[in-house]
């Protein structure tokens, strides 16, 4: 395996080399849990678990932490807004993004730690920080020294004089560009004892202290959207450098789902809700649109590119499912060298996938042939692929068996019906009317492949022999 990435720290795609080997340690920033999860929010959930998925299937023993942020002034405004507590209402919306993972066949982390959970480990970071010269306590809040870490800006490339962190001014901060580690208690608001008094923790610090925790001084990659780079991300590596950590060794940031070209968020008003799109599509059909794009790149959501990755998997999947029904099972296979060469390639999932139709393909003509040996051999490299990619439609997690023959039984007599009217026209060399009754099937859906033994026809993860 020679995995190369791209590394947004260096700005160069790097090769893979584990810091233990055999070994990889894999932190991603996860949810702020203040609402419901979007599809916009889930996309670095698809996109690094693909990551986890080829170091597994290498034979890495992957340590992936994935993080809740259940303390937030975002949090705390919104549990106000609607007058319920802001543990239940972190609570709440926790169970709603580890349920839209599950419901996308996103393996579970290692651990998901919680910030208000780790408190002391985050006091302790403070204090190294202080003694090193590199924060300051003012009024009961802890701040950090930006200009005392002349390395700030070297993950965004931000200059100094153009840093702007976004927090509310206030009176303890000896320069407007530095950033809050600690908040002072204020009436009202959940708090926790520190050195410095009552208060709850800064956005930033919490990452820093769960990833050494759980991963180490100094660990492999870190995972997040691009719009952590600044300044989430950026604080991360200078407060936990200037604390004596080496941190992460490798930087990988996701493009985001956008709509009209803007970033999807609930500020803009065109969320899409998991719940929501799962009323017209599967979930791995979801999962497959989701990660579908290379992973840096953005994804530009509208109803017909849904569509379209749907048709996409369904294509993929009737393939499979043609060959179970003619040959039994389909043992997973080994995926092709062209696949493994894509995914080794920044995790390049379009080059990936354009090997996967290539494959099935194949697959198809082979069955067309009546080589089913072939078909079958060719089928378990696609169940291999897809299951890199998380989405084979034979995996335990998608998989139930077909409850619906009888509806499958009407539609293959009305498919008959047609493919009859088709097989006569063409006995006729009425080329026109064979042709209209192969576009209404296609019309309709049906996907009709001529084998010698007859013809077969699939509509998603339904099929049926129609000779």
């Amino acid at each position: 395996m020679t995995l190369r990435l791209f590394d947004t720290d260096t700005r160069t795609m790097r090769e893979f080399i584990p810091l233990v080997p055999g070994r990889a340690s894999v932190y991603l920033c996860g949810a702020t849990v203040q609402g419901q999860p979007h599809i916009g929010h889930v996309r670095s959930g698809v996109a690094f678990d693909v990551l986890r998925r080829w170091l597994l299937a290498h034979d890495y023993d992957v340590r992936f932490i994935r993080n809740v942020t259940d303390i937030d002034d975002k949090i705390l405004n919104k549990a106000a807004e609607a007058g319920r507590p802001w543990w239940e209402w972190a609570a709440t919306h926790e169970r709603a993004f580890d349920s839209a993972y599950e419901t996308l066949g996103v393996l579970a982390p290692s651990a998901e730690p919680r910030a208000t959970g780790h408190i002391t480990q985050m006091v302790t970071l403070m204090e190294r920080l202080i003694e090193r010269g590199h924060a300051y306590a003012a009024d009961g809040d802890v701040y950090f020294d930006v200009v005392s870490w002349p390395e700030y800006g070297e993950l965004s490339g931000h200059k100094l004089d153009d840093v702007h962190q976004g927090e509310t001014p206030t009176r303890g901060k000896r320069d407007p560009r530095d950033f809050t580690l600690w908040k002072g208690a204020k009436p009202g608001e959940p708090s926790w004892p520190s050195p410095w008094g009552p208060g709850r923790p800064g956005w930033h610090l919490e990452c820093s202290a769960m990833a050494e925790f759980y991963l180490g001084a100094e660990f492999d990659i870190h995972c997040g959207g691009m719009d952590l780079i600044f300044p989430h991300h950026e604080n991360e590596i200078a407060q936990s450098k200037a604390a004596g950590d080496g941190f992460a060794r490798y930087w990988l940031h996701n493009g985001w789902v956008t709509m009209g070209g803007e970033k999807m968020s609930k500020s803009l008003g065109n969320v899409l809700s998991v719940p929501n799109v799962l009323t017209r599509v599967r979930p791995v059909e979801l999962r497959f649109y989701l990660g579908s794009a290379h992973y840096r790149s953005m994804l530009e959501y509208s109803d017909k590119a849904l569509d379209d990755a749907v048709a996409s998997y369904q294509r993929i999947e009737a393939f499979v499912r043609r060959v179970h029904d003619r040959v039994g099972a389909v043992p997973v296979g080994k995926w092709t060298d062209a696949f493994a060469a894509a995914l080794d390639d920044d995790l390049a999932i379009p080059k990936a996938l354009a090997e996967i139709h290539h494959v099935v393909h194949e697959g198809n003509r082979a069955m067309e042939a009546g080589a089913l040996d072939t078909a079958a051999e060719l089928a378990g490299q696609v169940r291999a692929m897809l299951g890199i990619l998380g989405v084979d439609p034979f995996d335990e997690h998608w998989y139930t068996p077909a409850d619906n023959s009888a509806a499958l039984d009407a539609l293959d007599v009305l498919v008959r019906t047609e493919l009859d009217r088709r097989a006569s026209a063409r006995a006729d060399k009425n080329w026109a009317e064979a042709d209209a009754a192969r576009d209404r099937l296609i019309a309709a859906g049906i996907e009709v492949t001529d084998t010698p033994q007859g013809p077969e026809w699939s509509l998603g993860a339904a099929s049926g022999k129609a000779n």
